[in-house]
């Protein structure tokens, strides 16, 4: 290997040799302003995450912190921003807190451990190049799954504006438990929640790109400590732990694989997908490629380091990367400065945030992510295809019954289960001639199109797979029991890209069943892949191969020139006698 190649391979895997190399004076402003405006974003987002996940809150801090500086290495986004998301925090709560059995030194080693594993994946992915795996999972299950979370959550937050224990496993658990506990709910506490939800919708309407929670925070601290609202009862984060992290690696030992294995998936799954939709949509508006494998390489390093410093699962969000991007970010130098200005706030003005309401957390949790309900999606796909909205539903449905992390691996068997589905039943285009012209279209799409006499051309509109074979013979075979006189059966393949043995098999058996009614069969528009297959499949032997490359409309014609291409032509251009 040449030392240019070396070089290339090199800056293929660590992208900041490229974007250091290309990096302006000009741009370290930009930088600067951005990292800071991401810090102030995160700085309560991730105080109300790691609340969510059931962990400190110092615990969100170091995510946000470690995880980008593990980005900035090995992603390939330029503004992709990595830290602590609602959805993984909440299947952090959900799965980690069984494991542990009330330890919470327990429970704190587990979630870093789930970090570690993330990595592990995220690098075992990349070896593979599993991220077409990843694409399996369809846009509209991402629409029931945000939906489904973003409503859990939400019900998850509900007991802390109310002031309240909540309690429950599930959606629909926690909203009966609620449910019986409002006759106590601490007005004081929904009062001021309510207030910074309030303030929190407002903000974001129209103070757009301004540190609105970091505001509402400062203020909400202000008047706990002014009013004495902990000795009313308010509940407050206490005393935060001053100082970085201390690093090491967690305890192996915890936990056996197969009870990690399930977690680390399914947060790999969300974290990837969410992840990489995100800096695509960066990608494509600032011009640059996105290297979707070397995304898992960026991922890993990210929860590698966040689990050193005793953090949890971390991924790339949408909301946090619209934060840094409309801030001006140029580079993942953006994150780095935000990891030292959120090490900074450790240092010297934790003290600070001892008298922050939880209601206010929850408040910021609620407003973070209310809008994963989008309910516009969802009736659309009501309108245009309803395969889509059952897609959907199920993910939603499957969330609000079992929760976010059996929810995120059900909605991934499901996309898979109704993407084999669609294929199964594939439309089968019947043709007919477009009238003045030589082109055919499917009369049931069309209005107009001349019937063929004596002929039935289909077109499947798929490959022809072992999933789909039974189900075009059957249609076929019912066109059939439908027509009289038939004398011709064409099987244009131009919209078929590949058949494998059991679509062979299929045109075996359909030819035979033809055979038996003494009706002609041939095959054209096939490319050549599948003439390389039909032939060594034996259907030469069967149908002419002489006209498999040609067109419906060139053997037709022939056809239409002929009363009886049967007894006229037995064995050539049109098809052989069966």
């Amino acid at each position: 290997m040449t030392s240019s190649n070396r070089r290339s391979r090199w800056t293929f895997l660590f992208p900041p040799a490229t974007w250091l190399a290309q990096y302006r004076s000009a741009w370290l402003r930009s930088d600067a302003i951005a990292g800071i405006t991401l810090a102030a974003y995160a700085l309560p987002v991730s105080l109300a995450y790691a609340t969510l996940a059931g962990l400190p809150p110092q615990i969100g801090i170091y995510g946000y912190m470690l995880g980008g500086i593990g980005y900035a290495l090995l992603g390939s986004s330029r503004q992709l921003a990595i830290g602590p998301t609602s959805a993984i925090s909440l299947m952090i709560a959900a799965t980690v807190g069984t494991l542990a059995g009330g330890d919470a030194a327990k429970y704190a080693e587990i979630a870093s451990l789930a970090a570690c594993a993330v990595a592990l994946l995220c690098l075992i992915a990349w070896l593979f190049r599993l991220s077409v795996l990843v694409r399996l999972v369809s846009d509209s299950i991402l629409v029931g799954f945000k939906a489904g979370a973003g409503l859990t959550i939400m019900m998850s937050q509900l007991p802390s504006l109310f002031g309240v224990a909540g309690g429950g496993h599930n959606f629909f658990d926690r909203a009966i438990k609620l449910a019986g506990q409002l006759g106590g709910i601490n007005w004081l506490v929904l009062a001021i929640g309510a207030l910074a939800l309030l303030s929190l919708l407002v903000g974001e309407r129209w103070l757009r790109g301004k540190p609105v929670g970091l505001t509402i925070m400062a203020l909400s601290i202000m008047l706990a400590t002014l009013l004495g609202l902990p000795s009313l009862g308010v509940p407050v984060t206490g005393k935060i732990p001053e100082g970085l992290p201390a690093f090491g690696l967690p305890s192996f030992g915890l936990l056996e694989p197969d009870e990690l294995f399930p977690l680390a998936a399914g947060c790999v799954l969300l974290a990837y997908i969410e992840g990489v939709s995100a800096a695509r949509s960066f990608a494509a508006k600032h011009g640059y490629a996105l290297d979707v494998r070397q995304e898992f390489l960026g991922l890993g390093a990210a929860n590698l380091v966040a689990a050193f410093g005793h953090g949890y699962p971390v991924a790339g969000g949408l909301s946090q990367s619209a934060v840094n991007d409309n801030a001006g970010a140029r580079t993942p130098l953006a994150l780095v400065i935000c990891s030292t200005t959120l090490a900074l706030c450790l240092l010297f003005f934790t003290g600070a945030l001892t008298n922050l309401p939880k209601a206010v957390l929850a408040a910021i949790v609620f407003a973070a992510v209310y809008r994963l309900v989008d309910i516009r999606a969802l009736l659309r796909m009501w309108q245009v295809s309803r395969i889509d909205f059952n897609a959907a539903a199920i993910a939603l449905v499957s969330v609000l019954l079992l929760g976010i992390l059996q929810g995120v691996l059900l909605a991934a068997i499901a996309s898979i289960v109704l993407l084999l589905a669609r294929a199964s039943r594939p439309n089968v285009a019947f043709l007919g001639r477009l009238p003045g012209t030589g082109r055919y279209s499917d009369d049931a799409r069309h209005e107009g199109v001349e019937p063929l006499v004596g002929i039935i051309a289909f077109r499947p509109e798929a490959s022809l797979l072992y999933i789909n074979a039974e189900a075009i013979l059957e249609t076929v075979s019912d066109a059939l029991l439908k027509s009289a006189d038939i004398r011709l059966v064409v099987c244009d393949l131009s919209a078929s890209p590949y058949i494998d043995l059991a679509g062979a098999r299929m045109l075996h058996d359909l030819h035979d069943k033809l055979a038996s009614v003494h009706i002609a069969f041939c095959i054209v528009g096939a490319h050549a892949q599948l003439r390389d297959l039909l032939r060594a499949e034996g259907l030469a032997e069967k149908t002419d191969s002489a006209i498999w490359l040609r067109s419906v409309d060139s053997v037709l014609g022939e056809s239409k020139q002929s009363s009886d291409p049967i007894s006229e032509d037995p064995a050539g251009v049109l098809a052989t006698r069966l």
